[in-house]
């Protein structure tokens, strides 16, 4: 039988691979391509989906023609195989907001958030990734999605030693708050101080 632990911060449940998995996205290597593929689009909420609408001037000049056009007669999201609100995609899996330098695929919301035309820095589920959200009646889900992708990104954090949930510090605090953070640095701390991580996870 296989026991499986998850922390419980407030209102969410939290998986250990946040805490014992290691992470850094190695941009040099993948050249972002997590904006180029997938088989749908980021999922995003109905307000996400407003201020994407808003940000569309600002970016009109990085996305590409194709995009525009789908934009134009589809919107900026569309409800994939699952019933979920996501952004439109081009090609079967390429984002209407990505777009291609001279370094790799970059998200044209982004850009335009760095450049100050806007203060929507892109969807919170792709400023959390690899971490997924499940939304259920009385809590929240939080778990590491794997994909092979971003396998340089996990061989970056194991030789920096940097856990999941320190490199998405930023997000976690934006999504959950400041009070949240504290509460999984605390979880974490203890766990890892713990005999069932020392004979569980530390030997592997």
């Amino acid at each position: 039988m296989v026991v499986k632990i998850m922390l419980e911060i407030q209102n969410t449940v939290v998986s250990l691979d946040l805490l014992t998995e290691c992470f850094v996205c190695d941009y040099a290597t993948c050249k972002g391509i997590c904006c180029k593929e997938g088989d749908s689009g980021a999922p995003i909420t109905e307000e996400e989906k407003l201020k994407l609408e808003a940000v569309l001037p600002y970016v009109q000049h990085l996305i590409s023609d194709e995009a525009k056009a789908l934009i134009k007669t589809q919107g900026v999201a569309y409800k994939d195989a699952d019933g979920d609100l996501v952004t439109s995609i081009i090609h079967g899996d390429e984002c209407v907001f990505a777009y291609q330098d001279e370094t790799g695929w970059k998200c044209a919301v982004e850009t335009a958030f760095l450049a100050g035309k806007t203060d929507f820095k892109k969807p919170i589920s792709c400023h959390l990734y690899p971490v997924r959200l499940t939304e259920y009646r009385k809590f929240t889900a939080v778990n590491y999605h794997r994909w092979d992708v971003c396998n340089c990104a996990c061989a970056l954090g194991k030789k920096l030693q940097v856990p999941l949930y320190k490199f998405l510090k930023e997000p976690l605090i934006r999504k959950f708050g400041e009070q949240w953070y504290a509460e999984l640095e605390v979880a974490a701390e203890a766990f890892l101080e713990s005999d069932y991580y020392k004979h569980h996870y530390k030997r592997k």
